[in-house]
């Protein structure tokens, strides 16, 4: 049976995105407390940039620990490390690094950011249309 073939990175100018999706919706988010007290419709375009942001961010880290964890999985690497010629301490240090990215709980993290936002964008921007 073939293996699973190795995902290629993303290009530098898509990890870029979304670095800067992220980054730009924590800001937009904790620039909220400032632009409170600020005439006009500022906190709630930080708060949709925040928002929005936030859904594209973690969506997209949640697709990035799935893609490492079936590599992981399916290419069987946990048991091929620990039959390599590696140092017994090597071996221990890359199985506690491929485990803890197999079974990490970020990924309930990001599915919880993820969907939190969204009913909070939803619910945002139906208030925002009934009033």
């Amino acid at each position: 049976m073939p293996e699973a073939p190795i995902p290629q990175p993303h290009t530098p100018l898509y990890r870029n995105f979304f670095l800067w999706t992220g980054l730009i919706a924590t800001i937009a988010y904790r620039a909220i407390i400032v632009v409170e007290y600020v005439e006009g419709p500022w906190v709630k375009i930080m708060w949709y940039v925040g928002t929005i942001g936030f859904i594209l961010y973690f969506a997209h880290r949640y697709q990035v620990t799935e893609v490492r964890s079936a590599l992981i999985r399916n290419r069987q690497l946990q048991d091929k490390i620990n039959r390599s010629n590696l140092s017994t301490d090597d071996q221990q240090a890359l199985a506690y690094i491929l485990g803890t990215l197999r079974s990490s709980k970020e990924r309930w993290t990001y599915v919880t950011i993820f969907v939190s936002s969204g009913l909070a964008l939803l619910a945002g921007a139906y208030l925002d249309l009934v009033r």
